[in-house]
């Protein structure tokens, strides 16, 4: 597989979450890639669900890095 379908289905796997209610949570890198963990909680911000994905191309850890700069900016744009 090469490194571009490696990305195309590392982000279908990011946007499949963000799309079903879940939120990056943490980040751990090393120099095999990140593991990104996300998490779902429900209407009054209880935990409901964890999921954790490998993220192994330079691409994925670059978009999932946007996708969590646009969830800060929503963040702090909903407490104001």
């Amino acid at each position: 597989m090469s490194d571009y379908q490696k990305f195309l289905h590392e982000r279908d796997q990011i946007d499949y979450l963000i799309s079903d209610g879940y939120r990056i949570k943490s980040i751990l890198e090393d120099l095999n890639g990140a593991m990104v963990q996300l998490e779902k909680q429900d209407r009054i911000n209880r935990l409901v669900e964890q999921q954790t994905l490998r993220i192994h191309t330079a691409n994925g850890r670059k978009y999932f890095s946007v996708l969590l700069l646009e969830q800060l900016k929503m963040h702090h744009a909903s407490k104001s």
